[in-house]
């Protein structure tokens, strides 16, 4: 961490949850669950002495990571006396105690570390990136999932991202049936030579399945597949690396540091899709890729059902971390959302994300966007 971040003073002197639930322009199908009508976030904002604030953003979802209700109550009742009143400089300290105050609820702590390097960065004047560490690139290659059990709706959305210059799409598999997905993946390989297709499972498939359909997705050559089975499956996802040409990438299998070191020594992977809301923040997130990187295993970054919020945090954390080298897929706010959470445009230009060079996140949430979606909210010191 940056050395000016331990010199902080400035109290936190007040705490805002909100539980949100945003609209969304369609279904979408996940091998483990479907989201359709809005997602559901929740967003803590910290105060500080000056007056300054910082935002943060808990991305949960019930069938993989938790529920907002869980990250809310994590954040009012559990983490809060760990918050209000310490100093902005007590912030490894204070992340320290929250891993403690409440197991799990990685979605609740990584909200808590964006919104007090938010706030941390806005009074240094500096990005959240230059308080994780020294930047290492500047923009991003975005990558769009596809995961509309109405496929011509999907044709659509992937013309839009080819006028957009976007260059990787990740196929959602395993919703359906096996005849869809090689019909969906041979259209986009033979249709649209300018994009680079990925396939994601998310768990979707049993051990006797996947030995049977992943080396034939494998034959249509997706540039990786990721997490076809259950998360514990690790001698499945072992066996199934055995099998493939395409890169095999754990999602769910990893969400930690813990994980990680457990998905190298048994091999399960060939790369791993890193998500600050699996690791619990930014920086847990950044001592994952540093473990793939010793095992010279690349990494992604992926994401939950997020707002601009939450892909900034992801956006500051692969800003400095050299070996999330696969790209990014936080594309939420652009091409999923009715209307972001944030006050001006997700920076995406020619297909890459920006990274921000202003202080903290780098752009503002739209209170009256936030106020309109609030489902519940609790406003204390």
């Amino acid at each position: 961490m940056h050395p000016d971040l331990a010199t902080l003073e400035e109290k936190i002197v007040a705490m805002d949850v909100w539980h949100v639930a945003l609209p969304v322009n369609s279904r979408r199908d996940h091998g483990i669950g479907t989201v359709a009508d809005a997602i559901e976030i929740v967003v803590v904002r910290l105060t500080g002495e000056s007056g300054q604030t910082g935002f943060g953003e808990a991305s949960p979802w019930s069938v993989f990571t938790g529920t907002p209700e869980a990250s809310f109550a994590a954040l009012d009742r559990y983490l809060r006396p760990h918050v209000v009143g310490r100093k902005l400089g007590d912030f490894e300290a204070t992340m320290a105690l929250a891993r403690k105050a409440v197991v799990h609820c990685t979605e609740a702590k990584a909200a808590l570390e964006a919104a007090w390097l938010d706030l941390a960065g806005k009074i240094l004047a500096k990005p959240v990136w230059a308080l994780l560490g020294a930047q290492c690139r500047s923009t991003i290659p975005l990558s769009v999932s596809l995961a509309n059990l109405d496929f011509d709706q999907d044709k659509e959305l992937v013309q839009r991202l080819i006028d957009d210059q976007v260059g990787f799409v990740k196929l959602k598999t395993g919703f359906k049936d096996h005849a869809f997905d090689m019909m969906r993946l041979e259209y986009l390989q033979t249709q649209c030579p300018s994009l680079t297709v990925r396939v994601d499972y998310n768990q979707g498939l049993t051990v006797e399945q996947a030995l049977k359909d992943v080396p034939e997705i494998d034959q249509l050559a997706p540039s990786f597949i990721e997490q076809p089975v259950a998360h514990y499956e690790y001698e499945a996802m072992a066996q199934l690396r055995s099998l493939t040409q395409a890169p095999l990438l754990a999602d769910e299998s990893v969400f930690g540091p813990q994980d990680m070191r457990r998905a190298i020594r048994e091999q399960i992977c060939d790369g791993v899709s890193v998500k600050i809301m699996k690791s619990a923040g930014m920086v847990q997130g950044m001592e994952v890729a540093r473990l793939a990187a010793e095992a010279g295993l690349p990494a992604y970054g992926g994401d939950m059902f997020e707002s601009g919020l939450a892909h900034l945090a992801g956006v500051h954390m692969i800003a400095c971390a050299p070996n999330i080298s696969l790209g990014c897929e936080f594309y939420q706010a652009t091409y999923y959302l009715n209307q972001d959470l944030m006050d001006a445009p997700f920076p995406i230009e020619a297909g890459q994300v920006v990274v921000p060079d202003c202080p903290g996140l780098g752009m503002n949430v739209d209170m009256q966007v936030l106020e309109q979606h609030a489902v519940v909210a609790s406003k204390k010191g």
